[in-house]
């Protein structure tokens, strides 16, 4: 392990910056704890960054900056349990593919596969299920170096509370460094991909989640105009889109398409409605199969902004609803399509699902657009009916708001007191969540 010169860190979306004192590439857990214990000689603070995937401050680092790049060996493989443990620093990409290698896989996604296995976690990352809930809740143990330098596991058998604490943690309780991730035998997914209208969708939406495993849909605003996704397991080999078909829909028409749309929408916002009503009569239904990580996963190059908040299942279609009727009031330009996907309940205590079943609302801008009042106006909204933050994710909650409506925060705020007294792991947006 090597001290670098400092540099200044930016995440993807080119929204959250950072020039620490001094960057470090850990290449074991020992070095992290090297690292920790440095850092507190110093009197300086520590965050380790991901792949940048996050909106939010979560990653930004004031003190020392851990890269996690080389922390990316894989421990474990134990194809009879499925039980796998890896270190921090591995991409999901190549967790998949590792999986994949060994007849494994994990039993949900979310959309992207590009952050690293820590980073997606401790934000609290999920895809849409049924049954099979957010990355949380496949985790069967952690090893952390906390604020003293010490490397401990936990598991729900050893520091049960810890570890309901620590798989969603924004790394303010320890920086993770391995993952045991419980995982299922590998399975291929149908995706069926049908465009249907507003009216239709929310009418059926009680009905397209519980008759299928994963379910999610976008509406494109300014429209009646929504793209319906039901992904279930079958049998038999996958029968994936042609090369051709995927580079058109998924890189040419997704990425490259709508990022020049989006050129155009934000130097013209006044043709946003009508590109959008264009967009959305150009969606096509269409049918395949493939590995489960390559439907559940997409490649996004348009770069944007995120905000995302879970509300109770049953509050999902009056806030649709009143979220259309915002869009009638407002002066909004949104080229972006809303997400909306669907989740069981979760016990990790910082998991957006926890203790409920959970609806998530996603609205997206283009990078170089502003946000602020289209975001604030949804989360004014959502915020009403107790919606929680995606903590990777835009949004303007603090501790006072988070504490009452998350059952486990004055849990999870003792607990850290506990263990790091002195904030060794704080951060600005740490500061603002949990209020010191």
């Amino acid at each position: 392990m090597s001290p670098e010169n400092p540099r200044r860190w930016q995440n993807w979306a080119g929204n959250q910056q950072a020039t620490p004192r001094r960057a470090v590439t850990p290449r074991t857990a020992a070095d992290v704890a090297d690292a920790v214990r440095s850092a507190a000689d110093d009197g300086l603070t520590v965050r380790m960054t991901g792949t940048g995937h996050s909106f939010t401050g979560a990653a930004v680092a004031e003190g020392v900056l851990l890269r996690p790049t080389a922390l990316t060996a894989v421990r474990s493989v134990d194809t009879a349990t499925g039980l796998v443990t890896v270190e921090a620093g591995l991409p999901l990409h190549a967790l998949n593919r590792l999986l994949d290698e060994h007849g494994l896989a994990l039993a949900n996604m979310g959309d992207i596969q590009e952050q690293t296995v820590a980073g997606a976690l401790q934000t609290a990352t999920h895809g849409t299920g049924r049954d099979a809930a957010g990355l949380a809740s496949q985790v069967a143990a952690l090893e952390l170096v906390l604020a003293d330098g010490s490397t401990v596991t936990c598991s729900p058998d050893e520091r049960p509370e810890l570890f309901d604490a620590a798989r969603a943690g924004l790394g303010a309780l320890g920086i993770v460094t391995a993952i045991t991730w419980r995982t299922v035998p590998a399975f291929v997914l149908r995706a069926q991909e049908q465009p249907m209208k507003w009216d239709e969708v929310l009418s059926r939406v009680d009905e397209f989640d519980a008759a299928n495993e994963h379910f999610e849909f976008y509406w494109f605003p300014h429209t009646e105009g929504c793209l319906t996704k039901r992904n279930n397991r079958v049998e038999g080999p996958p029968k994936p889109v042609s090369r051709f078909r995927y580079w058109l829909d998924d890189q040419f028409l997704s990425n490259t398409v709508f990022g020049a749309v989006n050129q155009v929408t934000h130097l013209a916002p006044a043709t946003t409605p009508v590109v959008n009503r264009v967009s959305a009569k150009a969606l096509g239904a269409r049918t395949y199969s493939d590995t489960s990580y390559k439907v559940f996963t997409s490649p996004r190059t348009v770069r944007f902004k995120e905000q995302e908040y879970a509300i109770p299942r049953e509050e999902l279609v009056p806030a649709l609803r009143e979220l259309r009727a915002l869009f009638a009031r407002r002066d909004w330009r949104i080229s972006f399509p809303i997400e909306v996907r669907l989740l069981p309940e979760e016990d990790a205590w910082l998991s957006m699902a926890h203790g409920r079943r959970s609806a998530f609302i996603a609205v997206h801008v283009y990078h170089r657009d502003a946000h602020e009042d289209y975001f604030r106006g949804v989360e004014e909204l959502l915020t009403s009916v107790g919606g929680r933050p995606h903590w990777g994710k835009l949004h303007t909650r603090d501790a006072s708001y988070l504490e009452k409506v998350y059952p486990r925060f004055a849990d999870f705020r003792a607990l850290r007191d506990e263990l790091d007294p002195d904030r060794r792991f704080a951060n600005p947006y740490t500061r603002q969540v949990f209020g010191d």
